[in-house]
């Protein structure tokens, strides 16, 4: 019997896994089959190229036409697999759990992700609120007095301690004995929850030049976990204090940050560019709404290996240490059905529908 007989062991929606068993038949004939290649290829001491003994060339390349044996097998199998289970693959299957008895046959178990059959009932009759806020003349000076900070200068102040808005440069030493006792340099504008609000407090409390021990607590909510809530000692140095200088705002300064003619017309522009940006904001509420409304109103299960991609990815992507990983995964888990159910949702909409990107709406 040479026939690979393929067998469906697990799987969900958007995964399979097969087990294969090629028999000891079938693989004989690709022996004899890398054999003969390899023998029109090669060219061995006292054999004319191509006439060199079988049993010469299986002893001599036998990694390489094992190898060889290996490709031709698997690669029939998916091809098999691929018509005998009706499979729409996403990727190239993965193969595991590999036996190979050069004495009988050989037997693996091909996973393969695939696209999971989603049909949507409801993509339509959904009722959703676009509203658009009006820019108020407060947002249109706020805007403007971010641009006028843009373009803010910052002198130096003497011979005063600092205060909220003002920019300092201090250097600041970790006293612990488990730190590093090298200053740190820092370029800090107070008030703007740049650094610990005690250490703020303390630097307000010096001229430039002067230098002070104090004790911190660390935030709850601080990235080494160990840390948090913790008590440290340190030294800061104050060295430099410069207080903010905006430009006037007037015609100048109009010219100066776009094409304006003059202050009038600097606020129309940021009044259109609000105005777009309400636009867009909105549009992409309404968008929100109907996926969430059509994902409601289509009860779609999330593949569990979907599901376990995604987290995967989010693992990669926060380099979440490995210790940390099962409790990572369960936080994302109820994120990454979502996340799945929507992507299978809209994908399954778009080809009912025969909704493509064009490669103008790439570009």
């Amino acid at each position: 019997m040479t026939t690979i007989t393929i067998e469906a062991t697990s799987g969900d929606a958007a995964s399979k896994s097969l087990q294969v068993t090629v028999p000891v038949e079938r693989v004989r004939i690709a022996e004899d089959r890398a054999v003969q290649q390899v023998s029109r290829n090669v060219r061995l001491p006292g054999f004319r190229k191509g006439h060199a003994p079988p049993a010469i060339v299986r002893k001599r390349y036998h990694d390489a036409i094992r190898q060889t044996v290996l490709d031709e097998v698997i690669r029939e199998s998916w091809d098999q697999a691929r018509e005998s289970e009706a499979l729409k693959p996403v990727a190239d299957p993965s193969v595991r759990n590999l036996k190979f008895d050069e004495s009988g046959s050989i037997e693996f178990e091909l996973h393969v992700e695939v696209r999971p059959e989603v049909t949507v009932a409801t993509v339509g009759g959904f009722t959703v609120v676009r509203d658009v806020p009006e820019v108020t003349d407060a947002q249109v000076e706020e805007q403007i007095g971010r641009l006028r900070e843009q373009k803010a200068t910052w002198l130096p102040v003497e011979g005063q301690k600092p205060s909220p808005g003002q920019m300092v440069q201090v250097d600041v030493t970790a006293l612990d004995d488990d730190a590093s006792p090298e200053p740190q340099p820092h370029s800090i504008v107070l008030g703007e929850g740049q650094a610990l609000p005690a250490l703020e407090e303390r630097i307000m409390e010096l001229q430039p030049g002067e230098e002070a021990e104090t004790e911190v607590r660390l935030p709850d909510d601080h990235p080494d976990e160990s840390r948090r809530g913790k008590i440290r000692k340190l030294k800061v140095a104050l060295h430099e204090v410069k207080r903010q200088e905006l430009p006037p705002l007037d015609d100048a300064f109009a010219r100066e940050v776009g094409d304006f003619d003059d202050l009038a017309g600097l606020r129309v522009g940021v009044r259109t560019d609000l105005e777009q940006d309400a636009v867009r904001e909105a549009d992409a509420r309404v968008r929100d709404q109907l996926i969430q409304k059509l994902v409601e109103a289509n009860s779609i299960e999330a593949p569990p290996s979907l599901v376990h991609r995604v987290i995967h990815g989010y693992l990669h992507a926060y380099g979440v240490p490995e210790e940390k990983e099962p409790e990572f995964a369960a936080q994302f888990q109820p994120v990454a059905e979502a996340q799945v159910r929507r992507d299978l949702v809209l994908s399954a909409v778009a080809e009912a529908q025969s909704l493509y990107a064009t490669e103008a709406d790439v570009d």
